[in-house]
């Protein structure tokens, strides 16, 4: 699987990508969290994230899966963003799921999280500790009895660490 943060940098579709899927993954009621596209083969593979909303309780089922696969296959099909072969993978995100917006990170406070900076901030780029608090695009993390605020605007990656 190719990390998120190398797709942003060699995949520049991605952001107009996850414009055109994302409305009808939410008219489905689901949410949308993240977006992957791998050269294999003779192709490639498009691999769509979906979660339930948050205030929903669910979890995805494999029917779940293949009502946005469905959804989602007609709007690619229509507007044919991706020229070529490619296979449409739709998945939950995992135990290790990405944390991409500000929303993903109000919803796992109190979780255990990885984080990597663009930039070190006073020389370190990399936090694996406890999510305390967001507030004003900053993330609080605790690690090992230390808190450091990180701002949002300055992390390249982030998921869910569970122990």
């Amino acid at each position: 699987m190719v990390p998120f943060f190398v797709l942003r940098r060699v995949w520049p579709m991605r952001d107009v990508l996850m414009r055109l899927i994302e409305p009808p993954i939410e008219a489905l009621n689901y949410e949308l969290v993240d977006v992957e596209f791998a050269r294999e083969g003779r192709g490639g593979v498009l691999r769509i994230f979906i979660d339930a909303r948050k205030d929903s309780g669910l979890r995805i089922t494999v029917d779940d899966c293949a009502n946005v696969s469905h959804a989602v296959s007609q709007v690619l099909e229509t507007q044919d963003p991706i020229k070529g072969h490619y296979t449409l993978e739709v998945s939950s995100p995992g135990f290790d799921r990405i944390l991409r917006t500000r929303a993903h990170f109000e919803r796992f406070v109190g979780e255990r999280i990885f984080a990597e900076l663009k930039l070190p901030i006073d020389g370190r780029r990399r936090y694996v500790g406890v999510l305390k608090s967001i507030a004003d695009d900053i993330i609080v993390i605790e690690v090992d009895g230390t808190a450091y605020s990180l701002p949002l605007e300055r992390i390249q990656k982030a998921r869910l660490r569970p122990e």
